[in-house]
């Protein structure tokens, strides 16, 4: 296991189900993330992909191997302990929004300090300066349905952002976009990972928003295929 690796995947299986309806997702992973690097996660389906980040997300657990965050071996916290985590240094961004529909997006963006119990001052500033961060202070207090799809989603990063993750998980974050708007999200991705120093883990099948990124990981059969740079790191020199 790498030394000074921020994220380590050793020997990671995913097994649903029992006997002979068993399926093995993942077959012996090994990655190393670096903190502060932007990761693309790539592979057809049932390639494991999906599966490899809803365990680095602590959505899922390994049925066996060591997942190791800042020192610590994940794959032996509870249930609450793992949503402990994910609350102190996550954020997910998804396809579809997620943005509930009848509250502005300042509320939106508020909901995880809402839940985390911050008072309400600090939840509104904090969620200002996060809509700030991505454009869209001028947009507080409109609703999704005010918004275009790329402001949806950028009120969607703004709400996995307002809490300071150390770690942002984008599922598909331009899945529903236009190739205009795709562009514009993965700059704003690209933005915080260099400004804000936020380490990037996305899933795409999009060649062209993969290059965004400065790390590729290929996934086959249930296993790393293979790892190349992408023109992330060059572009942002």
């Amino acid at each position: 296991m790498a030394d000074n690796a921020f994220i380590s995947l050793r020997g990671i299986t995913k097994v649903y189900g029992e006997g002979a309806t068993a399926f093995q997702a993942l077959k012996g992973v090994d990655l190393d993330v670096a903190q502060g690097d932007f990761v693309a996660v790539m592979g057809p389906s049932g390639s494991g992909k999906s599966t490899a980040m809803n365990i680095l997300g602590c959505l899922d657990v390994p049925t066996s191997g060591a997942f190791m965050f800042k020192g610590v071996h994940v794959e032996t916290l509870d249930r609450d302990q793992r949503a402990l985590l994910r609350r102190k240094y996550l954020g997910f961004v998804f396809q579809g929004f997620n943005l509930l529909a009848r509250t502005t997006a300042l509320e939106n963006v508020e909901l995880p300090l809402l839940y985390r119990g911050d008072a309400k001052d600090a939840r509104r500033e904090a969620a200002m300066s996060a809509l700030e961060k991505v454009g869209l202070d001028k947009w507080w207090d409109h609703t999704p349905a005010e918004l275009s799809g790329g402001q949806q989603q950028r009120v969607a990063i703004a709400r996995a952002i307002v809490t300071n993750p150390d770690v942002l998980l984008a599922d598909e974050p331009t899945g529903n976009l236009d190739s205009e708007r795709s562009v514009e999200i993965m700059e704003l991705l690209r933005g915080l990972n260099r400004d804000a120093g936020i380490t990037v883990l996305m899933v795409t099948h999009e060649p062209d928003m993969a290059e965004f990124a400065r790390t590729i990981v290929h996934f086959k059969d249930g296993l790393v295929d293979r790892i190349e740079q992408g023109a992330g790191k060059r572009a942002m020199h």
